[in-house]
């Protein structure tokens, strides 16, 4: 490693760390000593009862010795005020974007699997209880059909037979 001469560095500087940690991806390492996070935030909005992405691009001080390029997944953390716009420092490097947005992948597609099984599951339910609702009420029409042909039968034989005693009283 090259040694730090860097007196804002948080390990072998003066600065002291307190306050908010965050992670994020670099977006730029082109100014000298320092790099531009950017960190992906998620609220809940109440009204749409959805969640709704955005995003905060965050200046800070880049040490010498951990050297952070762009693509590099950081872990940033709060100081005083360094410069203008620098009031954070690159406190390591957890690693390449690449890698982490794989493990998301894989566990947005976890999350979208689960979500199919439990719409398969709702779904299927949401069948029985129609089939259920449906074959109850086939069974109540059944039986009101049922009265109904017995009753129609009924009155079907008695004209058959009125219809044979007036035939037997004419011959």
């Amino acid at each position: 490693m090259v040694e730090c001469t860097d007196k804002k560095c948080p390990v072998h500087g003066e600065i002291s760390v307190r306050g908010n940690v965050f992670t994020g991806t670099v977006i730029s390492a082109k100014p000298s000593k320092t790099v531009i996070v950017e960190r992906p935030i998620v609220k809940f909005v109440p009204k749409y009862e959805r969640y709704a992405k955005s995003k905060s691009r965050i200046t800070a001080h880049n040490p010498e010795c951990l050297n952070a390029k762009e693509d590099d997944v950081v872990k940033i953390a709060e100081t005083r005020k360094l410069s203008k716009t620098k009031s954070f420092v690159v406190i390591e490097i957890i690693g390449k974007k690449k890698v982490v947005k794989v493990e998301e992948d894989t566990f947005r597609e976890h999350k979208r699997v689960k979500k199919g099984e439990e719409k398969e599951e709702k779904a299927k339910e949401r069948k029985e209880e129609k089939e259920t609702k449906k074959s109850e009420a086939g069974k109540e029409e059944k039986e009101e059909v049922k009265e109904e042909d017995v009753a129609e039968e009924k009155e079907e034989k008695k004209e058959e037979e009125k219809k044979d005693e007036e035939k037997e009283k004419s011959k």
